[in-house]
């Protein structure tokens, strides 16, 4: 029986589910938030694997917003975080309006 690897709080997959998750573009840190609720990635959002993309923080918000571009759908992502954390859009559109 192949051995199950944890991607996500409560979620275990066989370890060549895990590798063929990480394959899919922007999904390369599938697997390395294994405390994170699944319900608090963005990935899916974006054509990524649903595991990748946490937003559980406004730290790892801002920074799935930085790595959006590497998402099959970067709008998704960015949506998911604004959605979440709309004081995040606030400080986008102030800095834009400079």
């Amino acid at each position: 029986m192949a051995k199950k690897i944890s991607v996500a709080k409560g979620v275990k997959v066989a370890r060549g589910k895990e590798e063929e998750m990480k394959s899919k573009p922007g999904s390369s840190n599938v697997g390395k938030y294994k405390n994170v609720s699944p319900k608090e990635f963005a990935g899916s959002k974006g054509g990524s694997s649903k595991y990748s993309y946490p937003i559980n923080t406004e730290k790892r918000a801002k920074a799935a917003l930085a790595y959006s571009r590497n998402a099959p759908n970067p709008e998704g992502i960015k949506n998911a975080v604004y959605k979440k954390y709309p004081a995040l859009k606030k400080r986008k559109e102030e800095r834009e309006s400079k």
